[in-house]
């Protein structure tokens, strides 16, 4: 039966160029055809030699529909090559085209992502994990979980877009706090969170309802309000390769205790006032402060036994910082001009 098979494998290969597409289907793959009368023939293969001509009976099958198919797919080619489009910017029987030339455009990564794989390589650096955040969540990680129980008067401030079935698209990445707590615990835990957020909120030079966030937790032992400046302060001025007018003000999270505000010296106006500062002279970059011990417990660690900090960074803001872009909203209008110079 080998032997045989061996036959038509030669048989196969010569028709394959003198015969046409109906007339290979006929004789190899119709009810009768040859392929068919030899699959039906397997029964009578020796044991010891049924695998291997299975194998080169699908072998000769599989080269037969490829034939078919590729021979199929050129005539379908060939037919769409001759259909004239009459909204065609040029004429489809002229020698000479007439539609207007295009730019050949190399792919490119976008200034956000360019940025964020800066801010992860320095935080890998410095013994981070990172894992990605959700862009649709519930009601437990956006809230519950951090410390914002049902009916607090806090939830107002991170007013976000939910589904009709109840979920929420995170206002913030601290809605993987938890999730990071459970998996990377027990401390210590170090980890960064990105991903993308969104605030149903009005927009202008230096707000946006779409962004991009990072989070970062960092959970241990003996931790302190001075671990955190010191972290803060590392991978901003590894990031931004400046020195930056700093102060801490306090603020409120629920999360977080106690909470700071995390501002810098407006590097556009230097601190005189413009639309991206708000003609305050300053710029709020991030949140942060020591997690709740209500957050640690949900997490599943002993806030009696360990202690943590975390903050909140816009990625978009450091962007414009950096890229020193003066207009937040360009980072998501499609502008290919905008984009070509990064």
């Amino acid at each position: 039966m080998i032997k045989e098979l061996e036959k038509i494998s030669l048989e196969i290969e010569k028709d394959l160029k003198d015969l046409d597409i109906p007339q290979l289907k006929k004789k190899y793959l119709s009810k009768d055809g040859t392929l068919q009368k030899l699959f039906k023939n397997i029964k009578d293969v020796k044991p010891n030699q049924k695998a291997e001509y299975g194998k080169t009976l699908n072998t000769l099958k599989v080269i037969i529909e490829e034939k078919i198919n590729d021979s199929q797919r050129e005539k379908s080619e060939v037919e769409d090559n001759k259909k004239i489009d009459s909204t065609a910017p040029f004429d489809i029987n002229s020698s000479k085209e007439k539609r207007p030339h295009i730019l050949d455009l190399k792919g490119s990564s976008h200034p956000l992502m360019q940025e964020l794989d800066k801010m992860l390589d320095i935080f890998q650096r410095m013994g981070f994990n990172i894992l990605e955040s959700r862009q649709i969540d519930d009601d437990f990680h956006m809230f519950e979980s951090l410390n914002f129980p049902k009916g607090h008067p806090a939830r107002d401030m991170y007013d976000t877009f939910w589904t009709e079935e109840g979920f929420v698209l995170p206002a913030h990445t601290s809605t993987m706090q938890n999730r990071a707590l459970r998996r990377f615990g027990p401390p210590p835990i170090r980890v960064v969170l990105p991903g993308r957020c969104f605030r149903n909120e009005a927009t202008d030079a230096s707000h946006e309802h779409t962004f991009y966030q990072i989070e970062g937790i960092y959970v241990d032992k003996g931790v302190s309000m001075g671990h955190m400046q010191a972290v803060i302060k590392e991978y901003l001025s590894q990031y931004l390769e400046t020195e930056l007018e700093v102060k801490m003000q306090p603020a409120y999270f629920p999360f977080t205790e106690p909470d700071i505000e995390f501002v810098i010296g407006c590097p556009f106006c230097k601190k005189v006032g413009c639309c991206v500062c708000g003609y305050t002279g300053w710029i709020e970059l991030m949140g942060c402060g020591m997690i709740h011990p209500n957050v640690l417990s949900s997490g599943g660690i002993d806030p009696q036994e360990y202690s943590g900090f975390a903050w909140g960074v816009g990625l978009d803001r450091l962007t414009l910082i950096r890229k020193g872009i003066k207009d937040i909203r360009k980072l998501r209008d499609g502008d290919i001009n905008f984009l070509r110079q990064f």
